[in-house]
């Protein structure tokens, strides 16, 4: 059962300045709800510091939003036919602004983590049917622009969550990274109801998939869980991760089982019988994956150990966006003209030397040779995410392709909170063995302490101050050894795109996001 078009209401269209006011309300809304999965990375070790909590629980913050958003964008569908795109929205946008509120308010880790999951819900919607309601207010001649604009403002939003986190952080206080989403949410909302709620659909009673939800939310919750608490209760020494990895591949089987059969499932995986999407999915998983981890640990190497203030953490990460900004419209000219796979590969590959030639940084860095690999990292951002798209909806039927644009956000979003809670074990682990190893190679002789014990210091002071550079220069090869990790699923990424058939037709992406 299919929803009547908007096209075919009575609808009075938007004109002039109330068209361009509609357009910036909803790149606006899409701004917001993208910058709040970057704009905590550089606040991790404040906000932990903050309220008591190490950096790896820390590291919730971000994952925690990131997995509800998950969850929800394949809900997206069902609740603009049940309730009306506008009223899912505008709910949406009002519960996104109250929940952001809420999570400055909170006093603990465990509260801001539970608000954060119900930011995240409430967000998920916002990136989906801004666009849909894009393309449903503007006329079809003005649909580009349109659609230019919101583009822009999902490359813009991840360059300016760093900063925006920093400067915040560094000037007021970090919970003023969720305040500053309550005057926009709200405002938004009240303005967007007015102008948008003649832009209505009619509503359909299509039933929802309660059991495939259920399923979804159990095994994505417990492998969640299960990654986050492994380093803290030692992994499957413990009982509860044992549980959690029980209850993780059990409902992941179940879900698969129920989904595969159901009439009407939340989330339609028959779509992977399309060789090209299941091998574009595979690629956008261990790219972005790689991506996002990588784009996670930065901030938390240059507060932790490379004295950066949070301010300027977020400017040096940031820089990765600039090049991406100016390269996207030529990306998005040049793939309707070549292969997406070259463009892919190119793209993801560029993005795997860049990490690998980061995997050489030192201690002795200065801002200049930590930043411009960042810059150029930019040139292959589009390039992976612009091609890849229309990749992988090519490849599906054309009914099947918000699905598929749906079904694809989810398993990108489930991969950077995946690699997320990866990096962060494997930097702490791999820090822990970097540091046994030094301990045993320096300063046998003791001829390091007896220096220091010479130009003033006493023996404590001297033990301090050598446990002080151990501790840096093993954290610097552990960082190293993360990016080498990320080059190498870079690289996997760009051989899985080959397995994808050269596409037929070129694909209408106005359904992803």
């Amino acid at each position: 059962m299919s929803s009547t078009s908007s096209s075919e209401l009575p609808v009075q269209p938007l004109q002039g300045v109330q068209l361009l006011g509609v357009g910036l309300l909803l790149a606006a809304a899409n701004f917001m709800a993208v910058l709040d999965t970057t704009i905590a990375n550089v606040s991790v070790s404040t906000i932990s510091g903050a309220l008591g909590a190490s950096s790896s629980q820390g590291t919730y913050v971000i994952t925690s939003y990131a997995v509800a958003e998950a969850i929800t964008v394949p809900l997206t569908g069902w609740l603009a036919n049940r309730f009306g795109a506008v009223r899912v929205f505008i709910t949406s946008m009002i519960m996104f602004g109250i929940f952001s509120a809420l999570c400055g308010f909170a006093n603990s880790l465990g509260l801001l983590i539970a608000f954060r999951v119900m930011q995240g819900l409430a967000g998920g919607p916002l990136i989906p049917l801004s666009q849909t309601l894009l393309l449903r207010v503007f006329p079809k001649e003005k649909a580009p622009a349109a659609v230019g604009l919101w583009a822009m403002t999902t490359l813009i939003a991840p360059i300016a969550g760093p900063i925006l986190g920093g400067v915040l952080c560094d000037q007021y206080s970090w919970p003023y990274i969720f305040y500053i989403n309550v005057p926009v949410a709200l405002i938004c909302g009240y303005i967007g109801w007015k102008m948008l709620k003649r832009f209505e659909s009619p509503l359909v009673k299509l039933p929802i998939d309660k059991v495939g939800l259920g399923l979804m939310i159990v095994w994505v919750a417990a492998l969640q869980l299960m990654l986050d608490k492994g380093k803290e209760l030692d992994w499957f020494a413990s009982t509860t991760i044992v549980a959690l990895a029980l209850t993780a591949a059990i409902g992941f089987i179940a879900f698969l089982i129920w989904e595969l059969t159901e009439r009407n499932p939340i989330v339609d995986l028959r779509v992977f019988r399309h060789r090209g999407y299941s091998a574009s999915v595979t690629t956008i998983c261990l790219a972005f994956g790689a991506f996002f981890g990588a784009t996670v640990l930065t901030p938390l190497w240059l507060q932790g150990y490379m004295g950066y203030t949070a301010t300027h953490s977020g400017q040096t990460t940031a820089l990765s966006g600039i090049l991406a900004v100016l390269t996207a419209p030529f990306v998005a000219k040049l793939s309707t003209k070549v292969d997406p796979r070259k463009l892919v590969c190119c793209g993801v590959l560029w993005l795997g030397m860049v990490t690998l030639f980061r995997s050489f940084n030192s201690t002795d860095m200065a801002t200049f040779q930590i930043g411009w690999p960042l810059l150029m990292q930019g040139i292959g951002m589009p390039l992976f995410f612009v091609p890849l798209t229309a990749l992988a909806l090519s490849s599906v039927n054309p009914s099947e392709t918000a699905s598929a644009a749906g079904l694809m956000s989810f398993c990108r979003t489930m991969s950077g909170a995946i690699a997320t809670s990866l990096v962060n074990t494997g930097w702490e682990n791999n820090a822990t063995r970097y540091h046994a190893e030094l301990a045993g190679l320096v300063d046998q002789a003791g001829d390091a302490v007896n220096n220091l014990m010479q130009s003033g210091m006493s023996i404590d002071q001297a033990r301090a101050s050598i446990e002080q550079t151990l501790q840096s220069q093993s954290i610097m090869l552990s960082t190293n050894h993360m990016f080498v990790m990320a080059a190498l699923s870079f690289l996997l990424g760009a051989i899985a795109v080959w397995f994808a058939p050269k596409p037929k037709r070129i694909a209408d992406t106005s359904a992803a996001h």
